[in-house]
């Protein structure tokens, strides 16, 4: 399979230096993660990537095993839903290289912005998906006074750096 016929995914990350108070308006869903990292030379029982689970704001949780390679704006991203008993089986490949955060999902306009108040370290971030790498980005009012830089090329924000620095252990 060629690289043009993975998905992409395309998203601009920001720093930002607090929590937003989000409008009053606003639609806000709200997901606890916990998110591991499978070894970069994993043995032959474990694939590579990222392994989720998610817990909506009904109580439900889901599971994700997600591939993603390059860097930067663009990048490919493979995403599948797993069962817990997949999720378990795989879990404890990821010690060492784990997060967790609570994520808010907020529409303003046409664009979903995603801002992740990560457990265990001072750290909020904020994402949005485009649909072009050339996508033009308005950073909402209500979020704007918080954003400190772009990160999007920034690997030390990525949540895959982040899971070897936060020194909570998630279990």
């Amino acid at each position: 399979m060629s690289n043009a016929a993975l998905p992409l995914e395309i998203e601009r990350s920001y720093l930002l230096r607090g929590a937003p108070t989000f409008p009053a308006r606003a639609e806000i869903e709200a997901l606890s993660i916990v998110q591991g990292y499978l070894p970069e030379a994993p043995p032959p029982e474990c694939p590579p990537g990222r392994l989720r689970s998610v817990v909506r704001p009904d109580g439900t949780t889901i599971y994700f095993h997600t591939v993603k390679t390059g860097t930067g704006l663009v990048r490919t991203e493979v995403e599948r839903r797993i069962d817990r008993k997949e999720f378990d089986a795989l879990w404890p490949h990821t010690a060492g290289r784990r997060l967790a955060k609570t994520r808010y999902r907020v529409a303003e306009g046409e664009r979903v912005w995603e801002i992740d108040r990560f457990h265990g370290i001072d750290l909020v971030l904020a994402e949005v998906e485009l649909p072009t790498p050339d996508a033009t980005v308005e950073i909402p009012p209500w979020l704007a006074p918080l954003v400190v830089r772009e990160v999007t090329d920034e690997p030390e924000y990525r949540n895959s750096q982040i899971a070897l620095r936060v020194h909570q252990a998630v279990p």
